[in-house]
């Protein structure tokens, strides 16, 4: 009988009491691992809080037979988010991987956009990403070993409209992400991107007022959570001990490895550019290879397999 991929290795996943977290959480501690499963329980939007996402995952998980605990606390709160790993710690002695799922979304187009809207959604995805995997951080250089999964969004690698703090929050999830890779790599830590195109509460806030909004959302509702779950088990497994610094996406069935920006052009004058020596050269010259301004949806046209 194969020893399963995460045996004994702990797992903590934020925003685990729903959606791609929960079936993170559950598909982890099918595969051995003990979990922490942290979930504020707020609404779409990060107000509020609920025990019971969290509480009844684990009832999920332990009536399977496996081993979870929860926790509630927020990862917006320096505090909080060490109360996370602690309760690792706690209930299982130890801590081996983070996957920062936890999330809300405030979508107003961008003139409409209040500072309220941003900051939230800074700091549940962004600054929550960092908070919790600083804690962790610790303990993995202490031990020599660890694993960080984070969620981005092609909102952010690719543009949407009406997300601008989504997408801020989800591209600088990317260069936190690629920047633990490299600081943490001596201590044989690994961090990498998931990009996740599935159906949750928070993309049912997505409006649907005009016909492209519903066959977007029509597209996204075929595309269901657990499809996520077994890349980011794969990679938290010591089989992808040499997989870091990465970005994943997963559509459906379908599993992404996207590029990360590198020079595509150059151009280069012995006498120093003037304003007028960049619109008269450089503009022109680069000018084929401009990328359209394109959303997620554009690049990713065709039905999910």
């Amino acid at each position: 009988m194969s020893i399963p991929l995460l045996q004994d290795k702990v797992v903590v996943v934020t925003g685990a009491g729903r959606g791609i977290g929960r079936g993170i959480a559950i598909m982890a501690a099918s595969h051995g691992a003990k979990v922490v499963v942290n979930d504020l329980g707020g609404a779409e939007d990060g107000s509020g809080s609920d025990s019971r996402p969290a509480d009844e995952v684990v009832s999920e998980i332990t009536n399977a037979g496996g081993e979870a605990a929860a926790s509630y606390a927020t990862v917006t709160e320096w505090d909080a988010a060490h109360e996370i790993v602690e309760t690792a710690l706690s209930f299982f002695g130890r801590i081996d991987a983070v996957v920062n799922n936890a999330g809300n979304l405030r979508d107003a187009i961008f003139h409409k956009m209040t500072e309220e809207d941003f900051d939230s959604v800074i700091d549940v995805h962004l600054k929550g990403t960092f908070n919790v995997s600083r804690a962790a951080a610790t303990y993995f250089r202490a031990q020599t070993g660890g694993c960080f999964v984070n969620m981005t969004s092609t909102s952010g690698l690719i543009g949407n409209f009406g997300q601008a703090n989504y997408a801020a929050a989800k591209l600088g999830i990317v260069g936190l992400s690629k920047s633990m890779a490299l600081d943490m790599g001596r201590f044989r830590v690994r961090s990498n991107c998931i990009a996740p195109f599935a159906w949750s509460r928070l993309i049912g806030t997505i409006p649907t007022t005009t016909e492209e909004q519903k066959a977007r959302v029509a597209k996204i509702q075929q595309m269901t959570p657990d499809k996520i779950s077994p890349l980011a088990i794969a990679l938290i497994s010591d089989a992808a001990q040499d997989v870091t610094g990465q970005i994943f996406g997963v559509r459906n069935n379908e599993i992404f490895l996207f590029n990360q920006p590198r020079p595509t052009r150059f151009a280069h004058t012995a006498e120093g550019w003037t304003p007028e020596l960049v619109l008269e050269r450089v503009m022109p010259a680069f000018q084929s290879d401009f990328l359209p301004l394109e959303r997620s949806g554009d690049v990713f046209s065709w039905d999910p397999m």
